[in-house]
C-alpha cells in the first residue's frame, strides 16, 4: 500500500516514519507538516492510505479528509480522544491515540491492508463487508432481502437479522452487484431473487412490503427480465 502521513508536528511524523519502515507491505511515500501541500500531492498522486492528524492549524484533519472527492483509507492519529466518534462516522480504518506503540501501529496497518486487499480483489465474491460499529461485518449477498435508507444510515434487512451501518444510499448500492439488486425507491434497494409478489406500487419479500416508485419502475422491470 502506498501511504502518506500528515501532521503539523515533525516529531510525530518521525514516529510514523520509524514504525512504517517496519511494515513490509507499506510504502510511506511522503510526509507533510503542511496540510495544503498534502492536498496538492493527493490531487496528482494515487494514495491508498493516509495517516492523518486531527488537530492541525488552518484546517483540521477531519475537514481535510471530508474535502476529498476520492477518499483513500484513513487512520487518524491524535492526542485527543474526543474525536473518536467523528472519525468512526467518517469510516476511518482506525484511530491511533498518541503516543501509540509499534504493536498498536502494526495492528492498524493490518486492518487497513485487509480492507485494501478486499476492495481491490480481482476475484468475484459472494459477500461484502459493511461497517458495524467499529468492526467490518461480512454479509453474504444471498442473506440480503432488501436495504432501507434512513438519513445518513442504511439498514441491511437480512434473513435472520438487520444491520444498521453509516453510509450513503449510493455507496451501499455501489457495493452490490447490479444483476442481483435493484433500486425500486429513493429509500429502498431489493434483492431481485427474493421478491415473492409484485404489485403496482409495491413488492413483497418474505411478508415485508417494499414501496416501488414510478421513477424506478422501469429499472425493476429490466432487472426482472434478466432473470426470466
Amino acid at each position: 500500500m502506498k501511504a502518506i502521513a500528515i501532521d503539523d508536528e515533525p516529531l510525530a511524523l518521525e514516529v510514523v516514519k520509524s514504525h512504517a519502515s517496519k511494515v513490509p507491505f507499506l510504502e510511506l511515500s511522503a510526509t507533510f507538516t503542511d496540510a495544503f501541500k498534502a492536498l496538492e500531492y493527493l490531487q496528482r498522486e494515487k494514495v491508498d492510505l493516509i495517516f492523518l492528524d486531527i488537530k492541525m492549524p488552518d484546517i483540521s484533519g477531519i475537514d481535510l479528509f471530508s474535502s476529498l472527492s476520492k477518499k483513500p483509507l484513513v487512520i487518524f492519529t491524535t492526542a485527543y480522544s474526543e474525536h473518536a466518534v467523528t472519525s468512526f462516522e467518517l469510516d476511518a480504518v482506525d484511530y491511533l491515540l498518541k503516543p501509540f506503540s509499534l504493536t498498536r501501529f502494526i495492528k492498524s496497518c493490518n486492518k487497513a491492508n485487509e480492507l485494501f486487499n478486499f476492495r481491490n480483489s480481482a476475484e468475484p465474491s459472494d459477500f461484502i463487508f459493511v461497517k458495524d460499529g467499529y468492526d467490518q461485518l461480512k454479509i453474504h449477498y444471498d442473506d440480503i432481502l432488501y436495504l432501507e435508507a434512513a438519513g445518513n444510515y442504511v439498514t441491511f434487512m437480512l434473513k435472520e437479522k438487520k444491520v444498521l451501518t453509516r453510509s450513503t444510499f449510493q455507496e451501499a448500492l455501489n457495493l452490490l452487484p447490479s444483476e442481483k439488486f435493484v433500486r425500486v425507491h429513493r429509500s429502498y434497494i431489493v434483492a431481485v431473487s427474493k421478491i415473492d409478489k409484485i404489485e403496482r406500487h409495491q413488492v413483497t419479500i418474505q411478508k415485508n412490503t417494499v414501496p416501488v416508485s414510478g421513477a424506478y419502475r422501469e429499472d425493476l422491470n429490466k432487472a426482472l427480465s434478466k432473470i426470466k
